[in-house]
């Protein structure tokens, strides 16, 4: 069975980076897509249905910030986000929003190829051996057959990466679970990032769970070390 080429869309108002970016992805056998404003973007995520979108966050129209919040509302392809200032507030609010990656210009157009391999490369939903069954914990139900969460008898909408690491720290509850592995197991073993992507999901993942991160009821920090999700009292 022929696999199909996996579907890239490419945002950026700089006609150079777009046309430089496509030839590369384009020589990796991807299908690609370009847009070059906030508004196009948010169509062509919508018309072509990418895997994965590159979005710049200096964009016209919509800013990247915005269209990355904005197609987390209706679209789980992976976002790798490109600043050209590389501060660290980009990527904190890029990550917040619910991007998977960053990349800093100047970049080399092979980094960004590997980094979008990567991200294909991670894997999506339960991993192998994953018990489907729901698991209830303090409030707390993860189906994973169904990709849903409750807290409270209330339903609760997650990122895909958010619910890989509930579902990761869930399957050992009391267990803590170290930054690094967390990235391996959800992200996948071959994604280059630091400890600070995982922080960054873990934040917004408690946030949707509204969970405090001084008096946690699910997901406890182990300073220096990881997370863990509480056993149930």
């Amino acid at each position: 069975m022929t696999t199909s080429p996996s579907r890239i869309l490419v945002v950026d108002d700089e006609a150079p980076i777009l046309d430089l970016v496509r030839g590369y992805l384009e020589r990796e056998g991807f299908t690609v897509t370009t847009a070059a404003d906030g508004p196009s973007a948010l169509e062509a995520v919508r018309s072509a249905a990418p895997d994965v979108v590159i979005l710049d966050v200096m964009l016209p129209g919509i800013d990247g910030i915005e269209v990355c919040r904005r197609l987390r509302t209706f679209s789980d392809a992976y976002v790798l986000m490109l600043t050209a200032r590389g501060e660290e507030i980009d990527r904190i609010v890029g990550l917040s929003v619910g991007a998977d990656d960053y990349l800093v210009k100047p970049f080399s157009p092979r980094e960004l190829v590997a980094r979008v391999k990567a991200l294909l490369r991670r894997p999506r939903g339960a991993g192998p051996g994953a018990e489907p069954a729901s698991r209830i914990a303090a409030g707390l139900e993860i189906d994973e057959a169904r990709r849903s969460v409750r807290v409270d008898g209330r339903a609760v909408e997650l990122t895909t990466i958010e619910f890989d690491l509930l579902a990761t720290l869930a399957r050992d509850p009391g267990v803590v679970v170290r930054r690094q592995a967390l990235l391996d197991r959800v992200w996948g073993i071959d994604f280059v990032a630091d400890d600070h992507l995982v922080d960054v999901h873990v934040a917004n993942l408690r946030r949707k769970l509204g969970d405090d991160p001084a008096q946690p009821r699910f997901v406890e920090t182990v300073r220096g070390v990881g997370y863990r999700l509480r056993e149930e009292a």
